[in-house]
């Protein structure tokens, strides 16, 4: 049934592509595309064009590809992008503009599927009568995701509710779209320098069921409701219902973080950036559980001035916090000792047994990432993130040699992806915030005197 619902040309009007080599053709032609424009640019190089022009031509003309493709297949595909958008701050300036753009939409846009298909998966995720639960329901989506789209409704009992239904066959795409996007994975590296696309793809593929299934998500998010319950800062919507391909959450309307990092006022977007470390920092401590998709679609800023948080398909399970360790590595990096950093680093297996690095060296590469927890106020900026990547990401560099060195163990791997996703967005807010306290009050280990 299913198979012969999705091969329909009529029904299946611009939603997710199913067929397999349809799918891998389009993901294929991202790297060979590039590579083939890379190639042009050497010809037109030698025909006089500057680096600088040929470098911004090839972005804008790659940055187009990207979102089309992308946006286009949605699932895994789609959700890598947005995975990536989080890190366009580190792009260089020279290059970013075109990939700011398109990575951006790829947050918030994505062709909708038809109205048949959502009402085909809304019978068969809530029943029949599905209607008979909402007083009124617009067939016209408000926003997509990686693999559903939203709808704006009304409950039964008059509250305002968003309904996610998942596009049919997201399942299969997701899983082909992130085995072929694994086998381009070094071709993409060059799109984001200084980030790791192998284990990024790694994790996602780790983490699809979880998503796949929204009775996860519903269970996310009423936890992450009751531990935020009446915070000032903070809402999360409460589930209305939920079924495997369908949830239904309170509405919320505000203002998207894209808008806010486009062309917010300072006292905003600084607002916005303290209330989202804030966020990060302290829902382990609160919730047993970090919020794991940390790109500007999932924020809005409320009329009420709190942040707004939206999709908990991927969260990290934190029963304990955040390990104590963490907090105390930072802070003996901040304060420059070497050897206890050394050990402690080891310890929490960080650095392999019998690993040749010097703790001078392990220092040197992390301690600029703790720059921001130096002074009371820290201003995240584009070029202080472009610094980092630049100087990580040179491989003729003695940074790049220590990092390699380095081992992220499995339990802290979310924990850092979602630490660099958040920075990341921080930068793109160009925001000034009170970092030092945040972590002081949040992280365990960080305020521990004797470390």
């Amino acid at each position: 049934m299913t198979t012969d619902f999705h091969d329909r040309d009529d029904e299946s009007g611009p939603g997710i592509p199913r067929r397999t080599a349809a799918r891998t053709a389009k993901l294929a032609s991202l790297p060979l595309g590039i590579a083939g424009r890379a190639v042009g640019g050497w010809g037109r190089r030698l025909t006089g064009q500057s680096a600088e022009e040929v470098s911004a031509n090839l972005s804008a003309k790659a940055a187009e590809q990207l979102f089309e493709v992308l946006g286009t297949l949605k699932g895994g595909a789609m959700k890598f992008g947005q995975t990536l958008s989080v890190f366009e701050a580190a792009v260089p300036d020279e290059m970013a503009a075109p990939y700011r753009d398109a990575l951006t939409r790829l947050q918030a846009a994505a062709p909708p599927m038809s109205a048949k298909q959502s009402h085909r998966m809304l019978a068969e995720q809530l029943g029949r009568g599905w209607r008979d639960r909402f007083t009124e329901f617009d067939d016209d989506p408000t926003a997509a995701a990686s693999i559903g789209q939203v709808h704006r409704a009304v409950w039964h009992d008059g509250r305002e509710v968003a309904v996610k239904v998942q596009y049919p066959g997201a399942d299969l795409a997701l899983r082909s779209d992130l085995r072929q996007l694994q086998r381009f994975s070094r071709l993409f590296q060059a799109l984001v320098p200084g980030t790791e696309v192998k284990p990024l793809l790694a994790e996602l593929s780790a983490r699809m069921d979880e998503e796949l299934d929204y009775r996860h998500e519903a269970d996310n998010q009423r936890a992450f409701a009751a531990a935020f319950e009446g915070d000032e800062r903070v809402r999360i919507p409460h589930v209305v219902a939920s079924a495997p391909k369908v949830l239904v959450t309170e509405w919320m309307s505000g203002t998207p973080l894209a808008k806010i990092i486009a062309g917010g006022d300072k006292a905003t977007r600084d607002s916005v950036g303290t209330m989202l470390a804030e966020f990060h920092y302290s829902s382990p401590a609160k919730a047993g559980l970090l919020h794991s998709d940390p790109h500007p679609g999932n924020f809005l800023l409320l009329e009420d001035g709190r942040l707004g948080v939206i999709d908990f398909g991927a969260v990290a399970k934190l029963p304990h916090g955040i390990p104590p360790n963490l907090g105390g590595m930072t802070r003996l990096a901040l304060d420059g000792r070497s050897a206890e950093l050394m050990e402690l680093l080891r310890k929490s297996g960080f650095v392999r047994p019998g690993s040749d690095l010097r703790a001078e060296d392990v220092l040197a590469y992390l301690g600029p990432f703790t720059e921001p927890l130096a002074n009371e106020r820290f201003h995240f900026t584009r070029k202080w993130m472009q610094q980092q990547a630049m100087r990580v990401g040179d491989t003729r560099g003695p940074d790049f040699r220590v990092g390699r060195s380095l081992n992220l163990p499995p339990e802290y791997l979310l924990i850092h992806r979602v630490t660099a996703g958040s920075t990341g967005v921080l930068c793109q807010l160009d925001a000034e915030i009170p970092a030092r306290a945040i972590v002081e009050r949040w992280q365990p280990g960080f305020a521990d005197e004797a470390i």
